[in-house]
């Protein structure tokens, strides 16, 4: 545990403190990640894929990770998730991938097409081997593998073709998938990484009626698009779903934002009780306070 941990879990908690307790804490989440700025510990990388590299241990954004090896601390398995059957071929895997998670259609063409990340975080298109040869999918008939970024529905059924229950949706590429790689990465997960605590710098900043530019031109300009101007919380809202797509920020995010109980493409409207996790029993009956109301953060 180092300071700069510690100092972006407070600015995390405050950022998110009106949701849970009431009362909003903008000022306490912006005094919080300027102790995280001022360690002067960390930088943004010039690459946005170098945060998650196989070898990302000398990223000087990445705050705190967890440590993954593919034989020693295995269980990252994101690749096999996403990859195509016949993916194998492309990065001379050792295991054969699941055909799963794919990108929402409208958060992949929320990207630029110049955005370094559109380019690097997804494959689409077709698919090659790592000879160069063009890839076919038999289960489809032979039809060229090719990723088409439009997924028609959340369920497939008989009436829909093998190319579009196989291929349909861009598939995830952004921890890098090494050659050679098996069914676990090396790749580290990060938890905290300096992007983060800018992006929490200028959103508490335009909370409080302030302009947070600053601090979030920096990750677009790195990105390679064009630099906001009096950036709104909308525009944060989308751009940390550009920034940090697969690292488990969204569910907060749109807490945070009041916007996670609408309705979006196949996912109907939900209720407030779905902005908490239940609690287990069995922490209860260990901690009894944990089923008490929240207290307000001091």
């Amino acid at each position: 545990m180092t300071k700069g941990f510690a100092y972006s879990v407070l600015a995390r908690i405050y950022l998110n403190a009106e949701v849970y307790t009431g009362s909003p804490q903008w000022a306490k989440a912006e005094q919080y990640a300027d102790s995280v700025i001022l360690l002067g510990q960390y930088s943004l990388d010039s690459n946005p894929l170098k945060p998650f590299l196989t070898d990302n241990s000398t990223s000087t954004e990445n705050i705190f990770v967890i440590p993954y090896d593919e034989d020693n601390y295995q269980g990252f398995n994101l690749h096999m998730r996403t990859l195509h059957y016949n993916s194998n071929l492309t990065f001379d895997m050792t295991a054969g991938p699941w055909n799963g998670f794919a990108a929402m259609y409208d958060h992949y063409n929320s990207y630029e097409d110049g955005d370094a990340r559109k380019a690097g975080y997804f494959l689409v298109g077709q698919q090659y081997a790592s000879d160069g040869s063009p890839i076919n999918d038999q289960g489809a008939g032979g039809e060229p593998l090719i990723f088409d970024p439009f997924i028609p529905a959340i369920n497939m059924d008989a009436s829909y073709t093998a190319v579009q229950i196989r291929m349909s949706g861009a598939r995830v590429s952004k921890f890098e998938i090494k050659k050679g790689a098996k069914d676990n990465l090396s790749n580290d997960f990060p938890l905290f990484r300096y992007a983060d605590v800018l992006m929490m710098k200028a959103e508490s900043m335009i909370r409080q009626g302030k302009n947070g530019d600053q601090y979030i031109n920096p990750i677009r300009s790195r990105a390679g698009v064009a630099p906001f101007s009096n950036a709104t919380l909308d525009d944060v809202l989308a751009e940390r779903g550009r920034e940090f797509f697969w690292e488990a920020h969204r569910r907060s995010d749109l807490i945070r934002f009041g916007k996670f109980n609408q309705a979006w493409w196949e996912k109907g409207v939900s209720s407030p009780d779905r902005n908490t996790f239940p609690i287990p029993q069995w922490a209860i009956d260990s901690n009894p306070k944990l089923a008490e109301p929240p207290v307000a953060i001091q």
